[in-house]
């Protein structure tokens, strides 16, 4: 790490806070945040226009050091990166983004720089719809590519239930917090985010001592959006952070989904109107989720397809997949819904017997919800 270059870009943060789009400039045209400090008695050298208010703070900032040096020494005491946007840590998709932050704080075990990057988020006010939601697609989604990184902001609703469904399936999981990293909120996801450190952390742009205010969770969703290959809504009122995130990520030109709801419930209605509005894509599983990614070759599914993995004889089956079997036997290719209706077994417990079945090569999906065995 460039202690320097790290202190300097700290420096710098405190300015961006407001004016990020002209310290952002003043960083591209002089190609580090030391050579901005560097050559801070003539800013308009490097930016012709340069904030003739941005440059009177800049030549003196010895303040702003001084805070940036106190920060350093917090993040060396308490196991916290220092990351700035010259940083090979730094977070790569991120740091395409014209309004990424110059430097984030880090604590966890997880790489930023992935291959594959998710984000979940939608509605504080959840309901077991959502809930049930992220429980089936990161349990399916774990199945088929196992090294996603799960991101959210750790609020309430569809972010606590993302990150912990990622816990509970061994994913990687970051939160992107609205304050400083000397404090937490909210409170009680305080076990939750202890648990994320050692699988995947916690990832703020603010310094210590920086409040959770409301303009602050407006920041931080553009990490969230930016640090991600897709951004998945999932619960959403008409108006709310989670279509805040879904617009950003838009804007970045990232894939943006949405699970669609019920017409009438009000924490589906922001999904619902995005998807008619071709904000999202319509999304209804961890495999058509897969697919339009273009990740099948990462997935296990894909790689047992691939390999032709040989079917299990089957005296190998349990009783519930032998009687999904005798089932496509009598009667091939069908409907999930006539599958279960014939089998006698519930829909949510068929479809992850039909996911192993799928696995271990004995049936396959076709189209429009369809069921073949293999012969």
């Amino acid at each position: 790490m460039n202690t320097t270059e790290t202190l300097n870009a700290m420096t710098l943060a405190r300015l961006s806070y407001y004016n990020l789009a002209m310290v952002r400039q003043l960083y591209d045209a002089a190609g580090s945040a030391t050579a901005v400090i560097d050559n801070r008695n003539h800013l308009s050298d490097i930016v012709p226009g340069a904030s003739p208010r941005l440059a009177e703070l800049l030549r003196d900032c010895g303040t702003m050091r001084a805070r940036a040096e106190e920060e350093m020494n917090f993040c060396l005491a308490h196991g916290i990166s220092a990351i700035d946007l010259s940083s090979d840590s730094y977070p790569h998709r991120l740091a395409q983004c014209d309004d990424a932050p110059l430097v984030l704080y880090y604590k966890g075990t997880a790489d930023l720089n992935q291959r594959r990057v998710i984000n979940i988020v939608g509605t504080r006010r959840s309901t077991a719809y959502g809930a049930d939601l992220i429980h089936s697609f990161i349990a399916d989604l774990t199945a088929l590519c196992p090294h996603v990184l799960v991101v959210s902001g750790l609020a309430y609703g569809i972010d606590i239930c993302a990150h912990r469904e990622a816990l509970a399936n061994g994913l990687e999981t970051v939160g992107v917090l609205a304050h400083g990293l000397d404090d937490l909120y909210p409170n009680a996801h305080r076990e939750t985010a202890r648990a994320m450190v050692s699988q995947g952390g916690l990832l703020t742009e603010f310094m210590t001592r920086t409040k959770a205010e409301k303009i602050n969770f407006v920041r931080r969703n553009r990490i969230v959006a930016g640090m991600s290959d897709a951004c998945i809504l999932v619960e959403s009122a008409d108006h709310g952070g989670g279509l805040i995130t879904a617009d950003i990520a838009r804007s970045y030109d990232r894939d943006v989904f949405a699970f669609p709801g019920r017409v009438g419930d009000p924490y589906s209605a922001g999904c619902n109107n995005l998807i008619r509005d071709n904000g999202a894509q319509l999304l209804t599983s961890a495999e058509t989720f897969v697919k339009a990614m273009g990740w099948e070759g990462d997935s296990q599914l894909d790689k047992a397809r691939q390999q032709g993995i040989e079917r299990h004889l089957f005296d190998d089956l349990t009783p519930t997949e032998q009687a999904v079997v005798s089932t496509l036997e009598a009667n091939n290719d069908l409907h999930l819904n006539m599958l279960a209706t014939q089998s006698n077994i519930p829909v949510n417990q068929l479809t992850a017997v039909l996911f192993e079945l799928e696995m271990r090569g004995v049936v396959r999906t076709l189209a429009g919800g369809v069921y073949h065995l293999i012969k």
